[in-house]
């Protein structure tokens, strides 16, 4: 289907402050780079790299404005995206809130999402996921927020014999919005477990991580500033056809 205009979209939301589509000048910072040729698509061969940076202007566009790369370019047929001052349309992200009050974490197995919640019960955010694995398994139960780090390393532990990783020991592969963990790491209370970001927002929900909890890199950085240590992150599983109640 053919995805409406931009002046569409501005028409439908009337004069409101809160339309979805906005125009934005390219800036220099934007299109500075330093880029990657091209981004490994295993993870033995990112381990040399001396940081997993975005591959493009329009990839580093594409995550600023909450979109993928196929949203940004179709709302601009013909646009290249790494020219300074050219005007384009994006999500209207940029008021977005920075931090929320977090006082619990529900991670749903079943429906792919994580809710947070503050100290009175009331729903503060709800993301979209990606939640486990058969090499790994998602725990089932409570763990508690150990640590939050935004621009993390990646730590490969040979034990979790990850599909598509030939290495036999540990290594360590650097920061950047493509790392496998994403921008932002929120530990938990299990060896090995945490909730992070993606360098593939398109695939959360659809595809499987390696057992963690995958959100999109700006999702991972909101909930990643939100957190403190000892937030309680439960684990439900909803049985095939029970009702959620």
């Amino acid at each position: 289907d053919k995805l409406p205009s931009p002046e569409i979209w501005q028409a439908l939301a009337g004069a409101s402050e809160d339309v979805p589509i906005v125009e934005y000048k390219i800036l220099d910072k934007d299109v500075k780079g330093p880029f990657l040729e091209k981004l490994p698509a295993k993870m033995d061969d990112m381990k040399d790299l001396k940081a997993l940076g975005y591959t493009s202007a329009r990839e580093a566009l594409a995550e600023k404005f909450h979109m993928s790369e196929g949203l940004l370019a179709a709302l601009n047929p013909g646009k290249k995206f790494d020219k300074a001052g050219e005007v384009i349309f994006v999500a209207n992200v940029l008021n977005r809130p920075v931090r929320l009050t977090v006082g619990r974490i529900e991670v749903d197995k079943t429906g792919q999402t994580v809710k947070a919640f503050d100290a009175a019960g009331a729903l503060v955010a709800f993301f979209p996921a990606t939640v486990g694995s058969e090499e790994k398994p998602t725990p089932t139960g409570s763990l508690k927020v150990v640590s939050a780090d935004a621009n993390p390393n990646y730590r490969y532990n040979p034990d979790y014999k990850f599909k598509g990783v030939k290495s036999t020991k540990a290594f360590t592969i650097r920061p950047g919005p493509n790392n496998p963990a994403g921008s932002h790491w929120i530990g938990l209370s299990a060896e090995g477990y945490g909730i992070h970001g993606t360098p593939h927002p398109s695939k959360i929900s659809k595809a499987e991580s390696h057992g963690c909890v995958r959100l999109t890199n700006w999702d991972a950085a909101l909930l990643g500033a939100s957190v403190k240590k000892g937030i309680p992150v439960a684990f439900i599983d909803h049985p095939a056809g029970a009702k959620k109640r």
